[in-house]
């Protein structure tokens, strides 16, 4: 049951052609819901342009629909993750390394996959059309390392995506192509264009080219698969309704027996209205849209639902590669450079009415209310008082009374404490809190959990228990969705979650206290000379505040989170082996104040930062040139002061930018630096040295 006075939760499973016009729609006019999209990957590729990227006539980015990016200027919610099956006794979706999402009413629209994956050598040597995106981020590379020139290009199958696949193959690269397959009815080959089309079936493919099914094998320079469409196993692991695999959904496109589940796309069934189904096509996708989202939001306000009466004949527009295509409607046929510019501006118009950022990285205004630029202050670790602030109001405490059980507390100003117990023995203890950076509650529970025992893994202290305080407002599912982020997080670390205290609030919050054994670490003394390294890359706060404002695109988005939930424990363990003389994480108060903190724990020394040198997150460099800031940045660079010429460089402000569950900063001698890069890019870790210590105190910029 949905929460007393909330919203109910409408949930998109997919970033299909009919999703992208209900992310839309709600930018514009806002369903009476909460929306989320589960996305297995943040941008959708628009099939209908991509022969014109085949034929070299677009890039990559003109047929990228960044879905993420437009969710987040719709004031959707993302789930990063692949939706696994939809569980409908309970209400909610099993998401891959994902809390289950609960939801009031369900969209799928995931597409489908290529027919004929399994058969003997497809997988290890063709090209598949499915995922597009995956064929697209393959094809330049594949189409740059063709062997021979005189062997042919083999297409996989003869439908229309096939046929016009090979036209377009044909006008990149000069060769000629051979099409394998059921050839499309009533379509008769191109004269004086190198294209064969040969029925026929394929057995296998190899190495070399392709078997058919008299048993010759027909050499080939790249076999490309565009078998035509096979249903993704969502509808069918969920229990729902299906025929072949594809979802059956009503007049309506809700799914027959459930009728707050609607489906769309490839992924469904839907009744052609002359006791068939409507074929896999683009076109239908597109148009399924305006009705999907007319019955949601019926759905949502209890009106009445509409049925989706497809046209019995559409416009079918084949583009050769040429700079020409090819136009069929009721049995007309027609051919010119007049028909590819037709389709052109139909698949520009349709591409650009979902780009929220453009070439540039700047954003587009869609429609006439652009998401306004929130109030809030950022979360995460950018949520923290400022070091001023703190510093004043630590001092103003006065001295604590004497207790020699305490080894590191609070004079030293460190995240992290450590206390001898009465019997032997070193305890670490740490805590850490802040406030949501995003509207994902799973995905705040996680960094929350890797950012606070990262404190204790500098220290050299092993994490042992954790006790958790949450404060989640009136929201169904928010509670659970935190903790197992929560969980999950220390989990992954073997730490255990022993206890701890939940509140209402406004905003979502989590804290936690980790306490854990600790062996005493001692590294030779910090000296001039050391070198000074960054395990992984710079910018999450300018990233999470411009995915905030819609800005961010969503792989530079989900790759920072992906650093996030990472912890630090085997990049500590490396450079604690390799006798790092001084050691911190990087959060709140940015590059700059937390090495001015480490130096001032290690005898008051200054360092030399070489700005070029400092590595970023992609997507940062570009939004912080726009003047996209965290709210905390200004605290930072009041709460620590910096000199040099590198202070002119444009990207030198970004070691004010506060990071949550950000990079490892370590001092070491520089004859131990090559072993230590070394061994940190074997776990995977990025490190670059940044800077040097030198003896004059502060931070120098070079």
């Amino acid at each position: 049951m949905r929460a007393p006075g909330g919203l109910p939760h409408l949930v998109l499973i997919g970033g299909g052609h009919s999703h992208v016009q209900v992310l839309r729609r709600h930018r514009e006019r806002p369903f009476a819901a909460r929306v989320s999209i589960v996305l297995d990957h943040p941008e959708a590729v628009y099939s209908g342009m991509v022969p014109g990227f085949v034929a070299g006539q677009y890039s990559a980015a003109e047929l990228t629909i960044d879905v993420w990016a437009l969710a987040r200027t719709a004031g959707a919610r993302v789930v990063d993750g692949a939706a696994r099956m939809v569980d409908t006794a309970r209400g909610c979706v099993e998401v891959e390394d994902h809390a289950p999402i609960a939801y009031d009413t369900l969209s799928i629209d995931v597409g489908s996959a290529v027919a004929g994956r399994s058969m003997p050598g497809v997988q290890e040597f063709a090209l598949a059309t499915r995922p597009i995106g995956q064929f697209v981020a393959r094809l330049d590379e594949r189409l740059l390392a063709l062997p021979d020139p005189g062997l042919p290009i083999v297409v996989v199958g003869a439908g229309a995506a096939g046929l016009e696949l090979a036209y377009c193959l044909n006008a990149r690269t000069g060769r000629s192509v051979l099409v394998l397959g059921a050839v499309m009815a009533g379509f008769a080959p191109i004269r004086d264009r190198a294209v064969e089309l040969r029925p026929g079936r394929v057995r296998a493919v190899t190495a070399r080219g392709v078997v058919i099914e008299s048993g010759e094998e027909l050499p080939a320079a790249l076999v490309v698969w565009a078998t035509g469409a096979e249903a993704l196993p969502l509808g069918a692991a969920s229990g729902l309704p299906c025929v072949d695999g594809y979802i059956r959904v009503a007049p309506t496109l809700q799914v027959e027996g459930h009728p707050g589940i609607f489906a769309a796309g490839d992924c469904a069934h839907v009744p052609d209205g002359r006791g068939g189904a409507l074929p896999k096509a683009g076109v239908y996708a597109v148009r399924e849209g305006p009705l999907l989202c007319s019955n949601l939001d019926a759905r949502l306000s209890g009106t009445e639902l509409q049925p989706y009466r497809p046209q019995r004949d559409f416009l079918s527009l084949l583009n050769l590669g040429d700079g020409t295509a090819l136009g069929r409607r009721s049995g007309a046929r027609f051919q010119g450079a007049w028909v590819w510019r037709l389709k052109d501006r139909i698949d520009r118009k349709f591409v650009a009415m979902f780009q929220v950022i453009d070439a540039a990285d700047l954003p587009v205004r869609m429609g006439a209310t652009p998401m306004p630029e929130p109030e809030m202050e950022c979360g995460g670790c950018a949520a923290k008082v400022g070091q001023a602030e703190l510093r004043a109001a630590l001092a103003g405490l006065g001295p604590a009374p004497s207790d020699p059980s305490v080894e590191v507390g609070l004079e030293e100003a460190d995240d992290a404490a450590l206390v001898r117990l009465p019997g032997g023995g070193l305890l670490g203890l740490t805590v850490d809190a802040f406030t949501a950076f995003c509207d994902d509650p799973f995905v705040v529970g996680r960094v929350a959990a890797v950012n606070a025992v990262n404190d204790l893994y500098v220290k050299g202290v092993t994490p042992l228990w954790a006790l958790a305080l949450v404060a989640v407002p009136d929201e169904r599912g928010a509670l659970l969705e935190l903790m197992a982020g929560v969980r999950c997080g220390l989990d992954q670390m073997g730490v255990s979650l022993v206890g701890g205290h939940s509140v209402r609030s406004s905003a979502l919050s989590v804290g936690l206290s980790v306490t854990g054994t600790a062996q005493p670490v001692v590294g030779p003394p910090l000296q001039v000379g050391h070198a000074l390294v960054l395990t992984r890359g710079l910018g999450s706060g300018v990233l999470l505040r411009a995915n905030a404002l819609g800005r961010a695109r969503g792989r530079w988005v989900r790759d920072a989170l992906r650093w996030m939930i990472r912890s630090h424990r085997e990049a500590a363990r490396v450079l604690h082996e390799h006798g790092a003389s001084a050691a911190t994480d990087v959060t709140g108060f940015g590059l700059y104040g937390h090495l001015a903190a480490l130096l001032s724990r290690n005898g008051g020394l200054g360092a030399e930062i070489r700005v070029p040198h400092i590595p970023l997150h992609p997507g940062v460099a570009g939004l912080f040139l726009q003047g996209v800031r965290s709210t905390f940045h200004g605290q930072n660079q009041r709460g620590v002061g910096v000199g040099g010429p590198g202070l002119a460089h444009p990207l030198a402000g970004l070691g004010y930018d506060p990071q949550t569950a950000g990079p490892l900063l370590f001092a070491i001698a520089e004859e131990a630096v090559a072993g230590v890069l070394a061994d940190l890019e074997g776990i995977g870790e990025p490190a670059r040295v940044i800077g040097v210590v030198r003896a004059e105190s502060g931070i120098w910029l070079g």
